[in-house]
Order: structure tokens, then C-alpha cells, then sequence
């Protein structure tokens, strides 16, 4: 969880230095690009390449288009928001898994759920503390969006992991999403490269992004979920230092209020699971 924290953060940080330069599409592009070389590195290097078939192919691209679709607005919203307030909406991730589940996999909601999820909406709020009297910034819809599409992610995952193994899932995931990226960037006939300078970030976010993930996975498989999701809230204090040293951030104190509601309704639900909480 160490390594995943230091990960995200880095990634976010790349990001944003990139994205003077580079539009969302163009870094997802060369993220990707960078991808498939290192997963089919480690895949060769151990003998995985042969468990990617065609079986599912239709559920791995509806699962990259909705990863696809998040990360481009994940990136959006580190450039134009405080690193803490995109980090802070990403904790909604598994309040939408709740909400949405019962659309992709008929699952039912219990009562704790729905109070869970109430909690959490209530923790957005804190978050983003919405002007309705003024012009909404986008940069909160792009990051809420990214949760949302996590979300969808997460769900699909969960299906697939049933008859796909890691290997599968990342090279769909890296070559899906170059193919999207090169269609999205492409479009206009104008693919920025990256300057000398900026070539170790564009490296940068592609390693983070799959050290994140895989670190991430792994310790979902090393401890149970209730002990490996307090430690992933390291992540809102650090990231909000890290926006504080190099971007010159205040850090808001209602960016870690709301944030802590919304840890404190993902926890509440993961308890009602864990502890056997009837519908």
C-alpha cells in the first residue's frame, strides 16, 4: 500500500507537468504506449503471454472504454483543481461501486448501503462545497465523473477477474486504451510529442500507473480489504503535502473533513459486509 500511495502521488504530479504541454488524450496515448512494452515484458518474462485469449474481448472493451473515459478526466481535473479535492472525490469510487452494482451484476443494496451512500454524498458536499449561486467549476464535475467511471471499472473487473487472469486484463488494458488514445489524440491530425524534458514524466505516468494498480492488487490479495482501505487514506495527507510544497496549495480543512466522511461511509459499508448486515 507504500508503493501505491507513492505511485498515485507520482503519477499525479507527472501529470500535471506534462499537461502544458500534452491534452489528456495525448498522455493517455503515450502512457499506454509504454504499457504494453512493460507488460509484455514481464509477461514473456514469466511465461503468462499465453493465457490472453479472445473469450471476452466485448467485456474488456466496455471496461477499458469506462477506464479510458475516467483517466482522461482524472487528468483533466489535476490540472485544474487542488491535487487533495481529485483525491478526495476519487474516495467516492466504492460508494458508486455500491450504487451501480445492481445495474451490472444484481446486486442488492442493503439498508447500510443506502445510509453508507447518504454519508458519502454528504462528504462530497464538504468536498466541493458547490456555489449554486455561481458558474460551477467543471474541474468538480471531471473529477466526480472520474469516480463514477472508476466505478464502472472496478465492477467489470470484478466480473472479469471470475475467468481472466492479471495478464489478460493488462495487456487489454494497455493496448485497448493506446488504440483510444491514438483515435481521441489523432482526430485533428496534430499528435503532440513529447519535448526532451518532458519524456521521463510521459515514462513517469505509465510505470505509476501500473506500479499503482499492481501494488494495489497485491495487497487486496495479502490483507483483507477493512485493513488495506484505512491505509489507502495515507494518501488524501500526503498528496495534499505534496500540493502544498510544490504548487504553493492550502491545505482545506473541509477537503479533509469531507474526505473523512466519505472514508467513514465506504468503512461503514465494508463493516456491514464484513460483519454480516442482512438486506
Amino acid at each position: 500500500m507504500i508503493g501505491a500511495i507513492i505511485a498515485f502521488a507520482c503519477m499525479a504530479v507527472a501529470g500535471r507537468t506534462v499537461s502544458v504541454a500534452l491534452d489528456t488524450f495525448e498522455i493517455m496515448l503515450y502512457r499506454s504506449l509504454f504499457g504494453i512494452m512493460i507488460v509484455l515484458s514481464f509477461a514473456r518474462m514469466f511465461g503468462t503471454l499465453g493465457q490472453v485469449t479472445l473469450t471476452r474481448w466485448r467485456g474488456h472493451m466496455v471496461r477499458n472504454i469506462a477506464h479510458f473515459t475516467g483517466q482522461n478526466l482524472w487528468f483533466y481535473a489535476i490540472f485544474v483543481l487542488p491535487l487533495a479535492q481529485v483525491f478526495a472525490l476519487e474516495f467516492t469510487t466504492p460508494i458508486w461501486v455500491l450504487l451501480l452494482s445492481p445495474l451490472f451484476l444484481n446486486d442488492r443494496i442493503s439498508g447500510m448501503g443506502v445510509l453508507s451512500a447518504f454519508i458519502g454524498f454528504c462528504g462530497v458536499l464538504l468536498v466541493t462545497r458547490p456555489d449554486l449561486t455561481g458558474p460551477l467549476n467543471p474541474g468538480l464535475f471531471a473529477g466526480a465523473g472520474a469516480a463514477v467511471a472508476f466505478a464502472i471499472t472496478a465492477i467489470i473487473t470484478r466480473d472479469l477477474t471470475k475467468t481472466e487472469s492479471i495478464t489478460t486484463i493488462l495487456v487489454y488494458l494497455t493496448c485497448f486504451q493506446a488504440v483510444f488514445g491514438l483515435i481521441c489524440a489523432g482526430y485533428d491530425g496534430d499528435i503532440a510529442i513529447p519535448s526532451r524534458e518532458l519524456l521521463p514524466f510521459v515514462i513517469a505516468i505509465g510505470i505509476a500507473g501500473l506500479t499503482a494498480h499492481f501494488c494495489m492488487t497485491k495487497a487486496l490479495a495479502l490483507a483483507p480489504a477493512h485493513i488495506v482501505m484505512p491505509i489507502d487514506f495515507v494518501r488524501l495527507p500526503v498528496i495534499a503535502i505534496v500540493g502544498m510544497v510544490l504548487y504553493n496549495e492550502p491545505i482545506d480543512i473541509f477537503v479533509f473533513i469531507g474526505a473523512t466522511v466519505i472514508f467513514l461511509a465506504n468503512y461503514l459499508n465494508l463493516w456491514s459486509v464484513t460483519r454480516g448486515v442482512k438486506p
